[in-house]
């Protein structure tokens, strides 16, 4: 069971985007996260009309490391680590280290 998954709310800890906030909007090789409106690049693209791509600049949402993200807690609104743990139908769940509520 992976400490992040898709759809949650991490913060960034270091970096040129240091403190932003974002959803997982993809997990890529278990090491890299790519998170929305966080680590952003300008790609120029060229136009091609018989896929309907339109040229320009676009902006391209880069993946980052997952030491340098961690998951949003929003009863603390700070970061917080995760741990595991075992609920009363034998599930492992994940849990805030801080005060152990379900994640």
């Amino acid at each position: 069971m992976k400490k992040i998954r898709k759809g949650d709310d991490v913060i960034i800890l270091s970096g040129k985007d240091k403190g932003k906030r974002g959803a997982v909007v993809k997990i890529i090789n278990n090491n890299y996260v790519q998170v929305q409106g966080v680590n952003t690049l300008k790609k120029h693209q060229k136009p091609n009309p018989s896929t309907g791509v339109t040229g320009g600049i676009v902006n391209i949402d880069m993946p980052i490391h997952l030491s340098n993200v961690a998951i949003y807690n929003f009863s603390t609104k700070k970061q917080d680590r995760v741990g595991f743990s075992v609920d009363a139908d034998n599930n492992k769940i994940r849990v805030f280290r801080s005060s152990g509520e379900k994640i």
